[in-house]
């Protein structure tokens, strides 16, 4: 990759700064000539005090991390960044009154609050930017080397950097914008952020059953992503079906599994409560986290359940009880780490964690009994 560094000041960078990022025409400065999201980007995810950051940094004339733009291919004179991508929408937006920073008593200032004079330091700024050339895997493995510092590119993001097109166009407008539709439908449902790509690598996820790569390779040139959109909002639907009344602990469950390997299933929505609120007041069920809850209503395994365990105690009452002799294979134990606790009677048939119910089995015939 050819590499050559120039110096561009703010006022270069800002002129005709255009943001129509919601549609194919991006977000443009430099005369036009530069593209400061091209697809394989990351969504901007800069906060206001990281955006602040950088503007107090021109303000103060220190020297800003060096950017790197890309030439396009058969463009001429055209750039896009490779990165530098938060840095310059930051001063983008703060010259284009988009937010502002704190003065020294802590008041806000706005671009249009400056002096002329401190308009004029910051738009006579020089940034440092290497200006480079390559073909497409050089620069998409250059992007993954350079990040911005202490922002590392996500899985997602890194994926979305080898297949760009207008399949994944579309799926970032469905699932990777802060208001996107996605979160508005879902953000109840969903762990992270739409912005990090973690509503499309979830989605992704669901469908390919954790092929997430394999997906985006055979789909890449499709039109559009709605058969994603359509799978997405089958299992939003069906979670909201089966389980109506919203409950906190909804969020972040791996819904999309669940519908892979039950949809099929026919269930009763009032049951389905009822269990819920059985299991809740059950005192055998341990409700530090009620996730599993929900597995277990559509799997019944009890695996997913968090049940209480014998403590230390009622395990060595019952291996002096027993002498250390394991009621299935009658062989003898000296020491109680040969052997674990069980329930007599199980849970499922009634049984309490308590000490007349506590038996030792060693550990071989105890995952018999559990594997059986």
């Amino acid at each position: 990759m050819d590499i050559q560094l120039n110096f561009i000041t703010v006022r270069e960078l800002v002129k005709d700064y255009s943001d129509k990022s919601l549609s194919e025409e991006g977000i443009t400065g430099w005369s036009g000539n530069l593209d400061i999201r091209p697809k394989y980007q990351r969504e901007f995810i800069y906060d206001e005090d990281q955006r602040r950051e950088v503007i107090k940094t021109i303000i103060k004339g220190f020297p800003l991390s060096t950017m790197y733009w890309v030439k396009k291919d058969n463009e001429e004179d055209k750039y896009e960044v490779l990165d530098g991508q938060q840095r310059t929408i930051s001063i983008c937006q703060y010259i284009n009154g988009e937010f502002n920073i704190l003065d020294h008593n802590n008041n806000p200032k706005a671009y249009y609050n400056l002096s002329e004079e401190e308009k004029t330091e910051i738009l006579n700024y020089k940034l440092m930017v290497y200006f480079c050339q390559g073909t497409t895997n050089e620069k998409l493995d250059w992007f993954k080397i350079i990040n911005i510092a202490g922002e590392k590119l996500t899985d997602q993001e890194l994926r979305n950097a080898v297949y760009t097109g207008p399949w994944l166009s579309d799926a970032k407008k469905k699932f990777s914008k802060s208001n996107c539709v996605a979160y508005n439908l879902a953000n109840s449902y969903m762990k992270g952020t739409p912005i990090r790509q973690d509503y499309l690598e979830t989605a992704l996820d669901w469908i390919s059953n954790g092929k997430i790569t394999d997906y985006m390779s055979r789909h890449q040139n499709d039109a559009d992503a709605n058969e994603l959109w359509q799978y997405f909002q089958r299992v939003i639907r069906w979670v909201q079906m089966l389980f109506p009344n919203y409950r906190k602990d909804m969020k972040g469950i791996d819904w999309g599994n669940l519908y892979n390997n039950y949809k099929e299933k026919t269930y009763n929505t009032d049951i389905l409560t009822r269990k819920y609120k059985e299991l809740i007041e059950d005192e055998e069920v341990e409700t530090r986290s009620t996730k599993g809850i929900y597995y277990y209503l559509l799997s019944n395994q009890e695996k997913y359940l968090n049940l209480r365990t014998f403590d230390d105690k009622q395990k060595i009452i019952a291996f002096n009880k027993q002498a250390g002799k394991c009621p299935r294979c009658t062989l003898t134990f000296t020491t109680i780490e040969q052997m674990q606790a069980d329930h007599i009677i199980a849970w499922s048939n009634g049984g309490k964690t308590t000490q007349d119910n506590c038996q030792m089995l060693c550990i071989r015939c105890n995952n018999i009994k559990s594997n059986s």
